[in-house]
């Protein structure tokens, strides 16, 4: 419990910092470097899916090994509460909510300032998507889809790892999904490399997307929300999403704020349909945002909760 209590003061304090020294940043590094050793566009389709597999392989084995170590070292050179303290700063930098809403806010506050110019560019930097002609109610609807889908993946599914694994299974887990965002697309080079990649990240985010859709549910019956809608757009529109996962986080948030997610998205200039999830009963807007960033931190209070019942049940 220390670990946790430490994690989000650190986060609370510092965010998510951006520096080339961020694990996450150093990672990614090692992906790119083992990326490129591995990679022969030449290779027939069942040996680059064996590439990106050893690429995998390789990450996920060095990831849990170091955190093993550091986590070792720790426990033998600390007393027992400096070595909890010690482990929920490296804990800190595996989450992000205050990063998330803080960017989410930012965005907020220039569409009401009505900077949509400003707000355009900010959104690019939390969303593949092109942004340079969305509209504002576009733009929220980008904000409040990242906010969703990174409730699971930045907060709850590292969180749920942690409590599986400790360090090195919430290590491993954001080792997952940072292969998957560097490796997981559909395109000519990685449609076969990045299949591991990204099947990996489909299993991992199994259990987690489910607990985050419940603690959405969950935070808005304790909020401001529409519980009831949350549950039943979950139930309906969750499996409309791409993504076995990313339907789980974003429908009861479209629920819950009596709004529609989805629709045409463009990437790099060409023009994509993503179904549509919740009702377009009230327009997106603004106030959107911030309801939407109230729901992650409240469900990451009841996931919390949740599994530390659990986790002391069990």
């Amino acid at each position: 419990m220390i670990t946790l209590i430490t994690a989000f003061i650190v986060d609370s304090l510092i965010g998510d910092p951006q520096t080339r020294f961020h694990p996450i940043a150093l990672l990614g590094r090692c992906i790119a470097v083992l990326d490129k050793l591995f990679y022969n566009r030449k290779y027939s389709q069942r040996m680059q899916v064996v590439g990106g597999g050893m690429v995998c392989l390789f990450i996920l084995s060095f990831t849990y090994a170091v955190m093993f170590a550091v986590v070792s070292i720790f426990d033998l050179l600390a007393v027992s509460i400096f070595a909890d303290v010690f482990k929920g700063i490296v804990l800190a930098f595996l989450i992000c909510p205050k990063s998330l809403a803080q960017a989410a806010t930012a965005i907020r506050k220039d569409l009401q300032q009505r900077h949509l110019e400003v707000a355009r560019h900010k959104v690019g930097y939390i969303v593949g998507r092109d942004t340079q002609n969305l509209s504002a109610a576009e733009v929220c609807r980008a904000v409040i889809e990242t906010v969703a889908e990174n409730t699971s993946d930045g907060i709850i599914a590292p969180l749920f790892y942690y409590f599986i694994g400790g360090l090195p299974g919430a290590a491993v887990y954001k080792a997952v999904n940072t292969l998957d965002s560097m490796m997981g697309y559909k395109n000519d080079r990685y449609l076969y490399y990045g299949r591991v990649a990204a099947r990996i990240d489909d299993i991992f985010n199994y259990i987690p997307a489910r607990l985050t859709g419940i603690s959405f549910v969950a935070a808005a019956a304790l909020g401001e929300s529409d519980s009831k809608k949350a549950f039943q757009i979950m139930l309906r529109d969750a499996r409309k999403h791409p993504s076995p996962n990313g339907g789980y986080a974003e429908a009861p948030v479209a629920g819950a704020l009596h709004i529609r997610l989805g629709g045409y998205n463009s990437y790099f200039g060409t023009t994509s349909f993503r179904a549509y999830m919740g009702d377009d009963d009230e327009p997106l807007e603004a106030e959107k945002i911030r309801q939407a960033v109230h729901l992650m931190y409240t469900a990451t209070a009841c996931a919390v909760i949740f599994m530390s019942c659990v986790y002391w049940w069990v």
